[in-house]
């Protein structure tokens, strides 16, 4: 997986978000991993993608009423097959962690990637979201050295009383031991 300039990702699909500002130290050091679904527990609607951009309609479903006026974005979404879309420019401050802490630090946009994974709490991931996101976090890690297994983390750990996810059938010992094989050059990662 390559970047290109700017931060962006040439195997992802853009779709760019006005939800985003600048880093104010210029600094990616930690990887956060989400998951989502809208509506809850739906999977291949375009309604994340709306709410990225901005351009929600809150009718078009009843659990969407407390989303109004809200502006959030991460920088990748992994779709439940695989698909890799592209939010914001890994060198800008997508708005994906909130009120949030990491290793005694506050405001974890400031210096995080936001990866969201298309799913709930309650259902596990696919295979094709594990293998996405593991090229991806390697891909990332070679990119932003600042970015190392011990500072890749789930949502639930850097906001742990306001947040759940990744949620308990994220399997994070696949996923690092597949980041790792990559690390260790076991495995080539696809170009």
């Amino acid at each position: 997986m390559k970047r290109e300039m700017q931060g962006w990702y040439a195997d992802a699909m853009q779709r760019p978000s006005p939800h985003k500002n600048s880093r104010p130290l210029d600094e990616v050091s930690l990887l956060v991993i989400h998951n989502i679904s809208l509506p809850a527990g739906q999977f291949g609607t375009p309604y994340i993608d709306d709410l990225f951009a901005g351009c929600l309609d809150c009718h078009a479903h009843e659990s969407f009423v407390d989303l109004q006026g809200l502006e959030v974005s991460a920088h990748f979404l992994i779709r439940r097959d695989g698909e890799l879309v592209q939010y914001v420019s890994c060198d800008e401050r997508a708005w994906h962690a909130g009120v949030s802490s990491f290793d005694g630090r506050e405001n974890c946009n400031d210096f995080a990637v936001g990866i969201e994974l298309e799913g709930t709490d309650t259902l596990p991931f696919t295979d094709e979201q594990y293998d996405r996101l593991i090229r991806l976090s390697f891909s990332l890690m070679q990119d932003y050295p600042g970015i190392t297994l011990e500072r890749i983390t789930g949502h639930s750990d850097i906001a742990p009383r306001r947040k759940t996810d990744p949620g308990p059938c994220f399997d994070w010992a696949r996923f690092k031991a597949g980041v790792s094989e990559l690390l260790s050059g076991e495995v080539t990662e696809e170009k």
